[in-house]
């Protein structure tokens, strides 16, 4: 969970298809639409969807909370569900909203209303009660995850769950939302890793300039938009469903926010399913340090593939790693200029078409491409990718999402306190990783943000009985070993391993698929550290 570039850092994404359309069409759309949820983490020179900010010197702290200490005065209205206003929307998804508030510990302060859908179960007489799901982020609206649910889920969960989807507090159609600034080229387009006293100055003010935005645009909800009052809006939600009991699937991001729910409210549990996880109890610094490891191991091994294969377009006699530490020199000394009104490709944009290459094996043929055509001097592919990463739009356009994910992220767990902290992590991030980890280094948002962090949740599913995590051996931003410890900080984590080059592991294979349905419906619960090969 965090973002990628000069400011921020990695967060994890989302997942990947369903069963026997792996290698599909619609596994790819699927992907497409996956991964532009959860390639986001505050990591220094990158924001990437995945885990912390740049270092811990600033002493985050976790609190043991558990839903007794959670105030019970609010209670939610039942959701009234209508008919979606969008035309294209299916017959079977109706849309509803749910009124929470800004502070469960003073009702006083305000309100979020939060942008809810339903997609019913395909067959009445087999549901099972209803699915919370989540994509990942933080900062991306859920409630989309009910109109691409067949993207998602196989057909088999979706006979037997109503699927309930949201924007958490502060993302999406939700309301009010976080809305920073409009264009992102000046705040993530900056060359980095610095190579210069100027360049560094140049990401520090970039930094405190997009803070200044936020503040201006969004103070008045920063401080309630943080993982645990979200946590707590989950169970908001399943009061007003009326069940006593909830089950949840959870995507990079949405693991960690499962992972709170469970642990605030372990006795309204029925099944929990996280997939693409980091170490919950992590410091931002180790977290961070974690997902660089996890890209550059990725890197490397984009790169021996290549290698391998004459057709590889980047192939380079057989040595595309000499020729990418090559071209990422030439691109620090003269970034190459595709329009006049974008930024051009530096150092920095560069490397954030690479993280965003290395989400999935599926994306290494359009980084060959955009590398060897960045090699003639066209950068065009590189910045196509580095759109894709922060999802510009063809009208030259940005969601809010990134700003969401900046918001959130600082507010859980800001990290370095200082400027001086971000530069003491960098050796750290360089020894884990070679290529990519100054560039993850590097990154100054959180240091100036205007809001106090909210104390963690120290996570630990105390009563919630088993929780299915999913790890994935080639995934990125949320490495195995990370994964691994999300289950083991779970009373009764139980970890399955997927064999896959991608974030996230559920719709890799027939083998994950029918083992995480079979928990999900029968409450069946797999072996620990099984694996699933594709």
């Amino acid at each position: 969970m965090r973002i990628h570039s000069h400011l921020v850092r990695l967060k994890p994404y989302a997942s990947d298809h369903a069963i026997s359309y792996a290698k599909s069409v619609r596994h790819l759309q699927r992907l497409s639409k996956l991964h532009k949820r959860c390639a986001i983490v505050i990591c220094c020179g990158l924001l990437v969807a995945a885990c912390g900010s740049s270092s811990n010197q600033s002493g985050s702290s976790t609190t043991l909370v558990s839903s007794d200490s959670i105030p019970s005065e609010f209670v939610p209205q039942p959701i009234e569900w209508k008919t979606c206003e969008s035309a294209a929307a299916p017959s079977n998804i109706t849309c509803g909203s749910i009124e929470v508030p800004f502070d469960y510990e003073d009702l006083d302060q305000g309100s979020f209303v939060l942008s809810v859908k339903r997609r019913a179960a395909a067959d009445t007489t087999l549901r099972v009660g209803s699915l919370l799901v989540n994509p990942g982020g933080p900062g991306f609206g859920g409630s989309s995850l009910a109109d691409d649910a067949e993207y998602y889920f196989s057909s088999t969960l979706l006979q037997y769950f109503d699927i309930i989807a949201w924007d958490p507090r502060g993302t999406g159609e939700s309301s009010p939302a976080v809305d920073c600034v409009d264009q992102y080229d000046e705040y993530f387009g900056l060359d980095s890793p610095p190579d210069t006293p100027e360049e560094k100055q140049a990401l520090i003010d970039a930094g405190a300039a997009f803070d200044k935005k936020c503040e201006e645009n969004s103070g008045s909800i920063l401080p309630y938009i943080s993982t645990r009052a979200s946590a707590i809006d989950m169970n908001s939600i399943r009061e007003a469903l009326g069940e006593d009991r909830i089950s949840y699937f959870g995507f990079s991001y949405g693991s960690e926010l499962g992972a709170t729910w469970a642990t605030l409210f372990p006795s309204t549990v029925r099944a929990a399913v996280l997939d693409g996880a980091v170490d919950p109890n992590s410091t931002a610094l180790e977290e961070g340090i974690s997902q660089a490891t996890g890209f550059e191991q990725q890197l490397s091994a984009f790169l021996a593939a290549c290698a391998k294969i004459p057709t590889c377009e980047f192939y380079n006699d057989g040595d595309p790693a000499t020729a990418l530490d090559n071209l990422l020199l030439s691109i620090d000394a003269a970034p190459l200029v595709v329009s006049a009104n974008r930024t051009p490709v530096t150092q920095g944009v560069m490397f954030t078409a690479i993280a965003q290459a290395m989400y999935s094996d599926s994306f290494w043929p359009q980084l060959e491409s955009a590398l060897a055509s960045a090699q003639d001097g066209d950068g065009s592919g590189l910045l196509s990718l580095y759109d894709s990463y922060y999802q510009r739009k063809p009208d030259g356009k940005y969601g809010n999402e990134l700003e969401a994910f900046v918001a959130i992220s600082c507010l859980d767990d800001p990290g370095a306190a200082s400027v001086e902290d971000v530069d003491a992590s960098v050796k750290r991030f360089t020894d884990a990783a070679p290529r990519l980890g100054a560039n993850f280094a590097y990154g100054y948002v959180c240091t100036n943000w205007p809001v106090k962090q909210v104390p963690k949740v120290k996570v630990t599913g105390l009563g919630a009985g088993p929780i299915v995590v999913i790890g994935t051996t080639g995934d990125p931003a949320t490495p195995l070993d990370a994964t691994r410890k999300m289950a083991k900080a779970l009373e009764q984590g139980v970890l399955l391993i997927v064999e896959a080059q991608q974030h996230t592991g559920y719709g890799a294979n027939a083998c994950i698929v029918d083992a995480v349905d079979a928990y999900l419906i029968n409450l069946t619960v797999p072996a620990n550290e099984s694996l699933c090969k594709s």
